[in-house]
């Protein structure tokens, strides 16, 4: 895993420590333990280890990984910001709940922070071309582990998916299909795009 250490981030390695302390106690408290398996909270840990380290793997895949579902995310609240709470889609309704404090709710805006800090981190450090492979095999390990060790909490829609609210046929058909829709439909395209536009990580720029 390719790094440059500390002195790569040395002011926002901190901050990220500073967001992850105080971030997961209140996710444990107000949430289920469960929803540490969502990717978009393994997003947060990963990105702000990736800051840590100077990662470029880590914060490269993470930038895959959180491009679309950031974007979407973001264009569901701004529209149930001005429909009443109706989102485009399901998964943003919570963020309307009024049992949940405001400032908890506002820690999914993290949703919008850790792409901006993935893509930063990744433009600096350069992109890693393992990218899509590294976060194609980490979703698959998240959604069976969000299948097995939280059933019922439909983490990742492993059981019913987010437009139809559909089962895929049994549960390996359904992981498969929802697998599928992320690492060919969500990753790749923000993957082919980066390949364009960012600078290769170092490693790759030597690599023969």
């Amino acid at each position: 895993m390719e790094n440059r250490g500390a002195q790569a981030f040395p002011v926002l390695r901190w901050v990220g420590v500073a967001y992850v302390v105080t971030w997961a106690p209140i996710y444990l408290t107000y949430w289920d333990k469960e929803h540490f398996l969502y990717l978009c909270n393994v997003a947060v840990l990963l990105t702000c280890a990736g800051l840590w380290f100077g990662s470029s793997l880590l914060l490269s895949s993470q930038a895959v990984a959180s491009a679309v579902i950031g974007l979407v995310w973001g264009l569901n609240v701004a529209w149930g910001a001005v429909n009443h709470g109706q989102g485009l889609m399901g998964g943003t309704e919570y963020m309307w709940d009024a049992s949940y404090s405001w400032w908890v709710r506002s820690l999914s805006f993290d949703h919008l922070t850790v792409p901006a800090a993935a893509f930063w981190g990744a433009w600096k450090l350069g992109y890693d071309r393992r990218a899509w492979t590294f976060q194609s095999a980490l979703a698959a390990v998240v959604l069976v582990a969000g299948r097995v060790l939280a059933p019922g909490h439909n983490l990742n829609f492993v059981e019913k998916e987010l437009v139809t609210y559909r089962t895929w046929g049994p549960p390996p058909a359904h992981l498969l299909f929802i697998w599928a829709v992320l690492v060919l439909v969500v990753y790749w395209p923000v993957h082919a795009v980066l390949m364009r536009v960012m600078p290769a990580g170092q490693r790759q720029q030597t690599s023969p």
